[in-house]
């Protein structure tokens, strides 16, 4: 069984970059990342800390699943087995 890797705002924005987020605006520790496929415009936010909490990383791939399938999120946020 894979596990969820302890990672850092800074190692998500790198691995949401690979799926095409560009970084456009940070306030405080809250990094807002973009994504425009076609008109429709898809956006996360990340806290820029520097390592997350497992439920706090479990939501960003709840919430980039919505855009992304879940199965090649967890290339990148999962331990391989």
């Amino acid at each position: 069984m894979s596990k969820l890797r302890v990672l850092s705002g800074s190692d998500v924005l790198k691995i949401l970059k690979t799926f095409g987020f560009s970084l456009v605006e940070q306030r405080g520790s809250h990094m807002k990342l973009v994504r425009v496929i076609e008109d429709h415009r898809q956006v996360l936010t990340v806290p820029n800390h520097e390592a997350l909490d497992k439920g706090t990383l479990k939501a960003i791939i709840r919430q980039a699943s919505r855009y992304i399938p879940e199965k090649e999120l967890r290339k990148s946020f999962y331990t391989a087995d």
